[in-house]
């Protein structure tokens, strides 16, 4: 979700030359595989003993490990001793927090979270979402003052479990980390955005992105790996590429728009950015990134990710289509996806959250594969995670 995720990882040694993308990655460090339902349990029961009550650490943990299910572990446990822990022990998100609805129109509401874990906040407000959707048509929840929740992606496709199609944003409140182009400062953070919709049986379609070209979450995650990025993502104050992970926790690099500079579209990454702002910030009353405070900075990343807003919606198609079969439209144009002959037959086209289901049926059955590190971090938390299998990534 929002950029400010996984908390700071070790930096790697300075190379910030764009030459350095000619030197070799050092190899993947070692995984462990675990239980998939081993692994949310003992997540819950963390939860629940930081006072979080049971139903909604069952679901925070969900959440949260829905990223080392079908993919993204950027946003799964590897942030349970990098932030959520500290968050909880802190007070910055308050365990017991009972979020209230300071407004209702009947499809639509305005939530303030309270500071609540946003892992179950945000799942609460999308399933409210879609709760008044099955009657109105459509359900909006605006919500402030919340916290850091996980994949957008997840909450999204609780709506389309219901045969809905759900969008969610959120910004990255008072944290500033990304540039606006031609600009000097650090205003804006990473604002994901998350569409889901029914599609084939089992396979959801699940659009989870950031409007930058990554979330600080990959970054922190290839410099814990010891890996070097892929030209793009990263850039110095000149523009230059960067690929040391490490130069952006550093305060050198920052993170790029979707389409690129300005002559290539970033105002495309950069404008879908001030979207989510407008509806998940300037709409419900959150903090917001580019606000006057932000002109303070020097240039590197600044602020907090506190007082977060997020946005649910969720949109019923039977009532906007009642004599159409729009899950039977649905599936035949994901079909249809399929069915385009590839380029290489070793990679068939694919949608959106295709793979992600694969892979969670996958580690279902087969154990959720964990950096060994992240394993390690895991068992000093308290967590009884035996091992299944090791290898490499």
């Amino acid at each position: 979700m929002t950029s400010p995720g996984p908390a700071p990882a070790g930096s790697l040694a300075p190379t910030d030359d764009p030459e350095s993308a000619s030197v070799p990655a050092p190899a993947s460090p070692p995984t462990v595989s675990v239980d998939h339902d081993r692994l949310l349990s003992g997540v819950t029961g963390l939860f629940a003993r930081y006072g979080v009550p049971s139903a909604r650490a069952a679901l925070a943990a969900a959440a949260l490990c829905h990223g080392d299910l079908t993919g993204p572990d950027s946003h799964g446990v590897a942030n349970l001793s990098r932030l959520y822990v500290p968050l909880l022990a802190s007070g910055r998100a308050d365990p017991g927090a009972v979020p209230e609805v300071t407004d209702d129109s009947g499809p639509c509401a305005a939530v303030d979270a309270r500071r609540a874990l946003g892992l179950w906040a945000a799942a609460e407000a999308m399933d409210d979402a879609v709760h008044r959707a099955r009657r109105y048509g459509i359900g909006l929840v605006a919500v402030r003052d919340g916290t850091h929740f996980g994949c957008a992606g997840f909450h999204a496709a609780r709506a389309a479990a219901h045969g809905m199609i759900g969008l969610v944003a959120s910004n990255c409140g008072g944290q500033r980390i990304a540039r606006p182009p031609h600009g000097a400062l650090a205003m804006l953070g990473t604002n994901p955005l998350a569409v889901a919709a029914p599609a084939l049986a089992d396979h959801p379609f699940v659009l989870d992105m950031s409007t930058t070209v990554v979330p600080t979450g990959r970054v922190r995650a290839a410099a814990r790996r010891g890996d070097r990025l892929p030209e793009g993502w990263l850039e110095d104050a000149a523009g230059r590429p960067v690929t040391d992970p490490g130069a952006f926790d550093r305060g050198s690099a920052y993170l790029r728009w979707l389409g690129g500079g300005p002559d290539t579209g970033a105002y495309k990454g950069f404008g879908l950015a001030l979207v989510v702002e407008l509806l998940a910030a300037v709409l419900p009353g959150a903090a917001v990134g580019p606000a006057p405070a932000a002109l303070a900075g020097d240039g590197r990343p600044h602020g907090r990710d506190d007082d977060i807003g997020f946005l649910m919606l969720a949109v019923a198609p039977h009532r906007l289509r009642p004599r159409g079969d729009f899950a039977g439209a649905a599936a035949e144009m994901f079909r249809s996806l399929l069915d385009c002959p590839p380029l290489d037959p070793r990679t068939p086209v694919r949608y959106p959250g295709w793979w992600e289901a694969e892979r969670a049926r996958e580690r279902r059955r087969d154990g959720v594969p964990l950096a060994a590190g992240v394993h390690e971090e895991l068992t000093d938390l308290g967590l009884d995670l035996p091992v299944l299998a090791e290898g490499t990534v």
